[in-house]
Parts: structure tokens; C-alpha cells; sequence
């Protein structure tokens, strides 16, 4: 659900400056598009959806992921819940680390669910798969490099569907243990703490497919900043947390009315979409 829905703001300063940014390697040279990636204190962190949003919807963690990039000075703040992103300067506190863009904040409910790649929930081999097949190349399934969370899925139209995943920048296995189950016990006392996300939209949609399945995928995807002891507590009581996405509108694989549907879809009861045979 949609706890809160804030106006696009302006959040960032240079990309030089920024910890946190995306890039593509070479998209503008003759050799074509390269890599989209996230990039973190000046490493290739993630590789995203390629430009053409017609190859398959992906994110995959790359050498350079090896840390979060919580803040000292809002932890009080996001220990709890947090009623309006704007107290306290959460948004702004997390912006300073972003590029200078346009970002939609939106203030989530989620009941994340943790997948491992090849294991039962995993999208990329079970959803994706039947949209586009398996790699050409490879004849396997895309891979992400990481153990992710699954969090809602609902129908956009006859056409199209949105899934939601919470990514970590860094694995589960990497989680204080005792924390993680610091997070479970106030989380059995009625507690729902605040994880805080960079997010993007990418559509995406085969050029050419299977006709039983071919329609579009939409892929919000949060890039986990803050909050990676909580969601792999709340994935382990089955408890809710609370996430603030700040989307980046401008680095999404969508247009401007798409990501501005996020909100009402985020309201719509869940959904799956079961594969034509």
C-alpha cells in the first residue's frame, strides 16, 4: 500500500559529488548503448535494464556492491515508523547522496518476501522466462548476483503488469545477526521501522515473442540505501516495514505518465499473472 505520495522534488547536487549515480558505458559512442549501471562512490555497482527496452528487465550486482549507505544522523527517525518523509529531513539527508534530478518520494507498506536466483519466487526464472524465453546465448535463465526481495505485483492492464523488487546492495548473508533479530523482536512488539530506497521504473517489452505471453513488464525496483537488517527481518516474522523510495524519474526506462501511475497502482489490491501454457 501507499502510505504517502509527495510531489516530484529536485534532490542532488553533481554527479561528480554524488556517492550514488547512474551511468552507461559508452551510450552514445558508434559501437551502440552501453551498460546502464548504478554506480557507487565512483564503481559500477548494478547493471540495469539495457536502453532498448526490449531486452529482458534486469538488475544484476556486479564486484563493485559491497556496501550500504545508511546515515548516522536519521537512524533515531527510521528506527519507527516515520508519518511524512519530510520531518526530520529524511529526504533531504538521503537526496545529498543522489545526482541532481527529479524524484518522486513515495512513502510504501511493504511485506517483503527474500528470493534466491533458480529457487521458487524467483521472477527472472519463472516470469521473465516465460516472456522471453531463455538467454540465446547462454540457454539459461538471467541471473542477478543477489538474493532479493519480493514485496507486490498487480495488474496495470490486459497489456501490461507491474512487479516490485527490494534490492540490497549488499547479500542478506552480510546482516549483523543479532540486529536482524534486534529488528524481529521490536517488530513482534508492533513496531514497523523505515528502510529508505533509490528507485526505478523500466518497462519492458519484447520485440518479439511468445504471443500467449508477450505483454509488458513493469519493474520498480529499490535499491536498498538504508534498512537491510529490517527487511530480512520483516522478511523473517512475515512482519511489514516501511519504505521510502525516492524515484528516479529521469533514470527510469518510462515515460512521465507511467511513473505517475505508481501511486494509484500501489493502492490496487495484489495480483499475480499466471503464464499461458
Amino acid at each position: 500500500m501507499v502510505i504517502k505520495s509527495g510531489e516530484p522534488r529536485r534532490l542532488g547536487g553533481s554527479a561528480a559529488e554524488a556517492r550514488l549515480r547512474f551511468d552507461a558505458e559508452g551510450r552514445e559512442t558508434g559501437d551502440g548503448p552501453g551498460r546502464r549501471l548504478l554506480v557507487v562512490d565512483g564503481e559500477p555497482a548494478f547493471e540495469l535494464s539495457p536502453w532498448c527496452g526490449t531486452c529482458p528487465f534486469l538488475f544484476r550486482r556486479l564486484e563493485a556492491a559491497r556496501q550500504t549507505l545508511s546515515l548516522e544522523s536519521v537512524q533515531e527517525r527510521l528506527t519507527g515508523t516515520l508519518a511524512d518523509p519530510g520531518d526530520g529531513g529524511v529526504i533531504d539527508a538521503f537526496g545529498a547522496l543522489l545526482p541532481e534530478g527529479e524524484y518522486l518520494p513515495l512513502l510504501l507498506r511493504v511485506e517483503p518476501r527474500l528470493i534466491t536466483p533458480g529457487r521458487a519466487g524467483d521472477y527472472f526464472s519463472g516470469e521473465q522466462v516465460a516472456t522471453w524465453g531463455l538467454d540465446p546465448f547462454w540457454g539459461l535463465p538471467e541471473y542477478p548476483h543477489t538474493p532479493y526481495y519480493r514485496t507486490f505485483e498487480t495488474t496495470v492492464d490486459a497489456s501490461a503488469h507491474l512487479y516490485e523488487f527490494v534490492v540490497p546492495m549488499v547479500p542478506p548473508t552480510w546482516n549483523g545477526r543479532e540486529r536482524v533479530e534486534e529488528y524481529v523482536e521490536l517488530m513482534g512488539r508492533g513496531t514497523v521501522p523505515t528502510a529508505v530506497a533509490v528507485s526505478t521504473l523500466d518497462v519492458c517489452e519484447p520485440a518479439f515473442g511468445r504471443p500467449a505471453n508477450h505483454y509488458r513488464h513493469w519493474g520498480l525496483t529499490h535499491f536498498l540505501l538504508d534498512g537491510h537488517h529490517k527487511l530480512e527481518a520483516a522478511a523473517t516474522a512475515g512482519r511489514p516495514v516501511q519504505l521510502l523510495s525516492l524515484l528516479a524519474l529521469s533514470e527510469s526506462l518510462a515515460e512521465s505518465e507511467d511513473c505517475a501511475r505508481l501511486p494509484a497502482l500501489r493502492t490496487q489490491p495484489r495480483s499475480t499473472r499466471t503464464p499461458d501454457s
